[in-house]
């Protein structure tokens, strides 16, 4: 048992922090936007995440058209006419490198918990430059210790790429609503995929991302329930956010083809969060931008705070309703709107 901890500790951290000295023959540079990326060869299986032009990926075979690569989370294909292959250097590719045993923190005020939980306490706030030993490798967590504090720290944390100044959200009040639910369903996807179930889901992603961030992140609901919108933009005025966030999908049967993200505000003043958080949606996923727009619905028009209602998607598209339904494109979502959040904080502070 020991034995295989360690090796996936040591494979989780090559991958992390020594991507470019992997010795895989050959790379391939991604040729277009929102290109598939499947779980088998053949446009038979599934969408599991889609790449963008300029991107890199490792390769590991090739059978007939269809290239293997690898990804963050596991391997994919994609079709050989979107992706081009080069050959590393040598002296890359041969590079022998042992996997480090520390990490480094990436930006100031990282929360460290007692536990591989974000429902575990708060141990310590670790300083940008902090060097920890890495102890063991736990889901999503890393147990680290130095001489000071001994804890847990989510992966993503260690990662500056991925993570936006976690000093915009401190004393920041969130509330995440998830279009929706009970006997309301929503809109109704091809293969039946209920708006509820999939707002909730996203929600609840994005809940954590923004509370590891250091947030105060409150939830209109947190089960499939039904609840009034009054009752929604009620507690969010309760709790004086600083910004509320309405999570719905699109759907629009009669044309199955229409894909894409829209954010709805209703006041003037709402139309920077909207078009901060559109343009790091687009960048983050790749999908159709369908802008930002004026939306006279009652949880944006009774809401007394910065507001904006997102439509992060269309589940009458049977592409883009099997892509909604995967982590690795649930992840873009999340990164996307905490970026636009991150992004109308830092503006609104100058």
């Amino acid at each position: 048992m020991a034995v295989a901890k360690q090796f996936l500790l040591s494979s989780i951290l090559l991958c992390i922090v020594f991507v470019p000295s992997i010795a895989f023959a050959k790379n391939g540079s991604i040729s277009g936007n929102n290109v598939n990326i499947r779980s088998g060869p053949g446009t038979n299986f599934g969408v599991i995440d889609q790449a963008n032009e300029g991107e890199h990926y490792p390769i590991i075979q090739e059978k007939g058209e269809w290239i293997e690569v690898q990804l963050s989370n596991g391997t994919g294909w994609i079709i050989n006419s979107y992706i081009d292959i080069s050959h590393p250097q040598e002296s890359e590719a041969t590079t022998s490198v042992s996997p480090p045993s520390t990490i480094t923190i990436a930006n100031n005020h990282t929360q460290i918990r007692s536990g591989p939980s974000t429902d575990e306490p708060i141990e310590h706030f670790a300083k940008k430059g902090s060097v920890f030993n890495v102890l063991s490798v736990d889901g999503d967590w890393y147990e680290i210790q130095n001489d000071e504090v001994h804890g847990y720290l989510l992966q993503a944390l260690a990662d500056p790429i991925n993570l936006p100044t976690a000093s915009r959200f401190f004393n920041k009040t969130i509330v995440i609503d998830a279009g929706h639910g009970g006997r309301d369903v929503g809109a109704i996807g091809v293969a039946e995929t209920f708006e509820k179930d999939i707002a909730l889901l996203t929600a609840m992603e994005l809940k954590q991302e923004l509370t590891m961030l250091g947030a105060d992140v409150r939830l209109t609901r947190t089960s499939d329930e039904f609840i009034p919108l009054g009752s929604r933009i009620s507690f969010s005025n309760l709790v004086a956010t600083d910004a509320f966030i309405s999570i719905h999908y699109n759907s629009v049967p009669e044309s199955p083809t229409v894909s894409g993200i829209e954010t709805y505000y209703y006041q003037d003043y709402n139309d920077g969060l909207a078009s901060q958080i559109q343009s790091e949606l687009v960048k983050a996923t790749g999908a159709n931008d369908r802008g930002t727009s004026f939306g006279d619905f009652l949880v944006l028009r009774q809401s007394l705070k910065a507001s904006v209602l997102l439509e992060l998607g269309f589940i009458s598209n049977q592409e883009q309703e099997s892509l909604l339904d995967t982590t690795a494109y649930q992840k873009k979502l999340v990164s996307g709107i905490v970026n636009g959040l991150a992004s109308y904080f830092a503006s609104n502070e100058r």
